[in-house]
């Protein structure tokens, strides 16, 4: 359990500093950073299962439908979770995306309750009500609905809880995650450099090298998360998400000075009370349950 904890925020404070690698490459489009991103990661984690001498595991992987589909599933929200979150930094809107990482939890427990049969509480539901009002006071006040945040928060949810319920291990799981979209994402950057408007190689040894590496600073966080996701609670691993958007919005508010007007900070106060009324359920709770006389063993 504790190496579980350890990896859940390894992973959460990674993902909370992504702002100011991302920023570095904001002169290049979201989708070719996405693709590059791919298959960097591909490159590196296969570099790794080579040393270990370890890939048995893959052909009977690949002939096993079921799990092709599962891993395909988890490659297209990743996917889909990168590419906005790449977009909205480099498009000024980190405030927005700490947001979508803030309701995460409680689209976790949304999902846990939904698909996985976990049983809900009052404060949690009062906890899920607050935050999507908070959700539509934005929503009113901005005259648009906060897309940015829904989507990061729900395809992050998603990928939890596929990693939740998948077979592979985390390492297995990614690799396999990568492959499935690693020859589109390959194909996407020669046609790129081909025509002449590809980054890499062509920005200078600096920016080449940011490509390069995004392969291991996307694995590194993601093979943590993996292996949290196995090892905790689903609704722990959503508590250790609180450090990725705390991080993330306070570089945007104190270091990047995005915009942050008081019917913003209103709207946020909101989510962040659903958040403290979730947070001391679950602790009431598990407190109740190490205080009860059923739970202590006989004699």
């Amino acid at each position: 359990m504790n190496k579980g904890i350890l990896a859940g925020i390894g992973a959460c404070t990674l993902w909370g500093l992504f702002p100011i690698y991302w920023r570095l490459l904001e002169q290049d489009p979201a989708i070719e950073i996405l693709a590059h991103r791919m298959v960097w990661s591909l490159l590196f984690v296969a570099a790794i299962l080579t040393l270990q001498k370890d890939w048995r595991w893959l052909g009977a992987v690949l002939r096993n439908r079921r799990t092709m589909v599962i891993y395909t599933l988890a490659a297209i929200l990743l996917s889909v979770n990168w590419y906005t979150y790449i977009w909205a930094i480099n498009a000024g809107y980190v405030v927005e995306a700490s947001l979508g990482y803030f309701i995460t939890p409680l689209v976790n427990f949304l999902l846990g309750v939904i698909f996985l049969g976990e049983k809900f509480r009052g404060g949690q539901v009062a906890a899920v009500i607050l935050a999507g009002f908070g959700v539509v006071y934005l929503t009113v006040t901005y005259g648009s609905l906060p897309w940015i945040a829904l989507v990061l928060a729900f395809s992050f949810g998603m990928y939890g809880l596929i990693k939740k319920t998948a077979p592979l291990e985390s390492m297995h799981g990614f690799s396999l995650e990568t492959m499935v979209l690693f020859l589109p994402a390959l194909a996407y950057l020669f046609y790129r450099n081909a025509s002449g408007v590809g980054a890499f190689g062509h920005q200078g040894l600096l920016i080449t090298l940011l490509l390069v590496l995004a392969g291991p600073v996307t694995s590194i966080p993601l093979l943590l998360f993996g292996y949290a996701a196995r090892k905790i609670p689903l609704s722990m691993l959503g508590f250790i998400q609180y450090i990725l958007p705390t991080l993330q919005f306070g570089l945007g508010v104190f270091v990047y000075l995005e915009p942050f007007p008081k019917a913003r900070l209103v709207g946020f106060c909101i989510i962040w009370l659903a958040l403290l009324v979730y947070s001391l359920e679950g602790v009431l709770f598990t407190r109740k349950q190490k205080a009860s006389p059923s739970l202590v063993e006989p004699l």
